[in-house]
């Protein structure tokens, strides 16, 4: 290996070889398993990459860059089609924030519905009542494309669609206000295409599993099952990730509306513009890509695309820095980087190892929650972003650095 690569190689007895950009950041084992089987797929090209925050999935490890010639992996994709990131800088600055925050959280908790109630049924926290009149705009936008899906997947018709568009959801999704290196305020969010694109990524990958076993396809993994270009449902199923991937890039960007018009009502801070940047990004998806010589599709689970002067967000925990970068288009990585901190266990070992006290202090001075529900969410359960940071600096560079001054959990 050379000095000047930043990342490591690994070659398997069987398949192609595999780059991690994981100098300096832990490797779990379960995680390296994963990689090697995703590896072995007779139509992987070039080699897989990993990403300094991978970690084990469901199938394929969050955090890596899975390129294909003619079949694509529904679980590699997951089941939050399109998650990603959204953040705007405004031309407000710290100064111009009360002393407390708390004002402010409460306003964007009323403006955007976030959580899960009723297990997602009537009346769920989590989803509109009623839908506002901008949203239900959009969704007549995507409403033909999803009818058209509908008719030839007919049980994907259940549960929420329109009624999530423009809300948060659970997990690792949060809003925050951050402040940079210059103390201006950035709203930030990470959301994707809930209920729906759920539906979706859970129903595919299943059909990707009856396929598989009705050719008497051996895996390394069950969850691995694909579908080759020209097969019954392959079409099927990039039509629906590029629907849901729309779908999440509105939900975020109209819950940045919301986040906006909440802040300019509450009476907390001084009229402001938010649109002096803005980027809004993916980092679950599959994408018909060129890459040394050949199109390709790439699929980032947990990862983000970094082209030369892509601008991306990679996110830490609820009380650690987040990063604003612009990729240097490294070839190598298939022009990509991590997508956060990435976990460092899993959400039962972080609930049995920490306390609300813990959380408390990890998260000093911080608008959030600090009650036993977001344990799972602590800072302590994920990797360090500084070292995951210093791992990828040959795949982007950091233009702004973010600490967060208030958090919405759902």
């Amino acid at each position: 290996m050379s000095d000047e690569k930043n990342y490591n190689v690994f070659a398997p007895a069987t398949g192609v070889p595999i780059k991690t950009w994981t100098k300096g950041v832990p490797l779990e084992e379960q995680a390296r398993k994963q990689l090697l089987n995703v590896a072995q797929l007779p139509f992987i090209f070039k080699w897989v990459a990993a990403m300094p925050d991978v970690h084990w999935g469901i199938g394929a490890t969050v955090g890596s860059v899975i390129p294909t010639k003619g079949a694509v992996i529904p679980a590699a994709v997951g089941v939050d089609i399109g998650c990603g990131m959204m953040a705007v800088q405004t031309d407000l600055n710290a100064r111009d924030l009360p002393d407390h925050l708390k004002g402010i959280r409460s306003a964007i908790e009323k403006a955007v519905p976030h959580g899960r109630t009723n297990h997602g049924g009537r009346g769920d926290a989590g989803a509109w009542r009623e839908i506002p009149l901008r949203n239900n705009e959009v969704w007549q936008t995507l409403k033909p494309r999803y009818d058209a899906i509908l008719e030839k997947h007919p049980k994907l018709d259940r549960g929420n669609h329109s009624n999530h568009l423009g809300t948060l959801g659970t997990g690792n999704h949060f809003i925050e206000v951050c402040l940079d290196e210059s103390e201006n305020v950035w709203f930030m969010l990470h959301s994707g295409s809930r209920g729906v694109g759920n539906r979706m990524g859970s129903y595919f990958i299943e059909v990707a599993r009856r396929d598989i076993e009705k050719f008497f396809i051996h895996l390394p993994d069950k969850d691995l099952a694909y579908f080759s270009e020209g097969s019954e449902h392959f079409d099927d199923y990039v039509e629906a990730v590029e629907w849901a991937q729309d779908f999440a890039r509105w939900n975020r960007h109209l819950m940045m509306e919301q986040i906006v018009g909440a802040v300019r009502d509450s009476g907390e801070v001084r009229p402001f513009v938010a649109e002096l940047k803005a980027i809004n990004c993916h980092h679950n998806y599959v994408a018909r890509e060129h890459h040394y010589g050949q199109d390709i599709l790439v699929t980032r689970k947990g990862a983000v695309r970094a082209r030369e002067g892509d601008m991306g967000i990679i996110p830490g925990s609820m009380g650690a820095r987040s990063y604003i970068v612009r990729g240097k288009g490294n070839m190598e990585s298939f022009m990509s980087c991590s997508h956060g901190a990435g976990r460092a266990m899993s959400r039962t070992e972080a609930k049995r190892r920490f306390t609300v006290e813990d959380h408390k202090r990890m998260t000093s001075g911080v608008e959030c929650r600090k009650d036993a529900e977001v344990i799972d969410e602590t800072p302590a359960a994920y990797k360090s972003i500084e070292a995951v940071m210093a791992a990828q600096s040959d795949l982007v560079e950091v233009v702004h650095t973010l600490h967060q001054v208030v958090c919405v959990k759902g």
